[in-house]
């Protein structure tokens, strides 16, 4: 890790991803509550990791599609907010 974030592409490459990746984490640990996994076992864990990441993904579009009718253009939802 020190080699790589020793070169000037690397560093950048390294902050690009705490402001994409890291945010996701701490949205998942503070908002929802998930600290660790209920099950035990690599298998287990992965497609419990899974789940949380789909759910988490699922909340983001039913949240943008709730701000923003051109998404779900014919949703119930989106008929709901624009009149």
């Amino acid at each position: 890790m020190d080699r790589k974030v020793s070169r000037k592409a690397g560093r950048a490459l390294y902050k690009r991803r705490q402001a994409i990746i890291e945010p996701v984490f701490g949205q998942i640990k503070e908002a929802r509550g998930i600290r660790g996994f209920m099950r035990r076992g690599r298998a287990a864990a992965e497609s419990e990791w899974q789940l949380i990441a789909g759910t988490h993904n699922l909340l983001k579009l039913y949240r943008r599609a709730l701000t923003d009718a051109s998404i779900a253009p014919y949703s119930r939802l989106s008929t709901a907010i624009i009149g």
